[in-house]
């Protein structure tokens, strides 16, 4: 992706999300984001998209094996959580006292 039109999105890590598409769908279940990839458009949620990953011995993991972790999904496929409906909802950004807020439409909350 070139840097000429750097993308913003409205997810931000640590911010509580709704799985709104694939496997893990749940539109009620918020769950936190632990990672955002802007250049990517993914993001990183706990507890979805879990993969199987085989790794090899080595110095720091001598048993080796099979290992659970998160894989990235894609921005759209998330929604920002907002807790005064229980469900997910789209975000505008508003100015207050000269800084940019996000506030849920749905309810007109500012997002912390």
């Amino acid at each position: 992706m070139s840097n000429r039109f750097k993308p913003k999105f409205n997810i931000k890590k640590g911010d509580s999300v709704v799985v709104i598409a694939g496997d893990d769908k749940d539109p009620k279940k918020a769950r936190k984001v632990l990672d955002v990839f802007p250049d990517e458009s993914r993001v990183l949620v706990e507890g979805v998209n879990i993969i199987s990953k085989h790794t090899k011995p080595s110095a720091k993991n001598t048993q080796g094996g099979i290992v659970k972790k998160e894989a990235k999904i894609h921005i759209s496929n998330v929604m920002l959580f907002d807790a005064k409906t229980g469900a997910g909802s789209k975000v505008k950004r508003t100015r207050e006292n000269g800084k940019l807020v996000r506030v849920a439409k749905k309810s007109g909350e500012a997002i912390k």
